[in-house]
């Protein structure tokens, strides 16, 4: 078959069809197999822009010309798959991504898989206090990356946040500080003119009830996060957000009553 070309080999032991994952076959010819932040996308997991290197790690007692990833804690496990299961694949993608994006990576396989936080962390092995403690600060509610992201920087930066709070007339929010809506838009939101329309006559109806709503582009939060934080903050500083009158106070208990959980996240220190 390697004669033929239906197989090509790719070190002694490994072989590759002929249709193949390039970047896998590029790890395994390195003497390791494709993993970390490289397998994620190759699971399909959502993983913010800019990770474009090659991620793997070598086998045992191997080496090759790219540099591996390594984890926090734990051997380098052997492996009959050429791509890493996502388990393993986050507990060495916790060195390579900054906390908030491996945050919402989990948070991502956690609401696709219905799998709780011990599920995961038992599927990874032996882990440190490192990634342990991240894990145990995932959300599975979270509905996209970007909200991940936003709720994990504005708890660092000590505030309570709402996650997917209900709100009367519109449905589902993304989060919620107080009375103001943050609605944190992906990279390819508002692909349509419906999407656009739709959310339009969202922030419309929730002006009108009493909400106020600030809608966060992609690059608002992953490309100018300290200009995004200083407008949140100009408004809880001069207590916007707050629920002063009793039609807010009503307003804000409906919401919670209707979300079906309190959804307040506990404020983090920075990392």
């Amino acid at each position: 078959m390697v004669e033929n070309g239906t197989l090509t080999r790719l070190r002694p032991g490994w072989f590759a069809l002929g249709a193949h994952d390039l970047r896998a076959a590029t790890a395994v010819r390195d003497g390791g197999v494709l993993g970390c932040v490289s397998a994620l996308q190759f699971h399909g997991l959502w993983v913010p822009s800019g990770h474009t290197a090659l991620h793997l790690r070598h086998s045992p007692k191997m080496t090759g010309k790219n540099a591996a990833c390594r984890p926090f804690q734990g051997p380098v496990r052997s492996t009959v798959d050429a791509i890493d299961s996502i388990p393993v694949a986050l507990k060495y993608a916790a060195h390579c991504l900054d906390a908030d994006e491996w945050i919402a990576v989990c948070d991502s396989h956690l609401n696709s898989t219905g799998e709780s936080v011990e599920d995961l962390l038992a599927q990874m092995g032996a882990v440190g206090p490192t990634v342990r403690d991240l894990a145990y600060r995932t959300d599975p509610r979270a509905q996209s990356g970007t909200e991940s992201i936003t709720r994990v920087r504005l708890c660092a930066a000590h505030f309570t946040v709402v996650v997917q709070p209900r709100i009367a007339g519109i449905d589902w929010s993304d989060l919620r500080i107080g009375k103001l809506i943050l609605e944190c838009d992906s990279v390819l939101h508002h692909s349509s003119r419906e999407d656009y329309e739709r959310d339009h006559h969202r922030d419309r109806r929730a002006l009108l009830d009493g909400w106020l709503t600030m809608r966060l582009t992609y690059d608002d939060i992953l490309y100018d996060w300290p200009g995004t934080l200083a407008d949140i903050r100009a408004i809880t500083r001069a207590d916007r957000h707050r629920a002063r009158s009793a039609r807010d106070r009503a307003m804000v208990q409906r919401s919670l009553r209707e979300s079906g959980h309190e959804g307040n996240m506990p404020s983090w220190p920075d990392f």
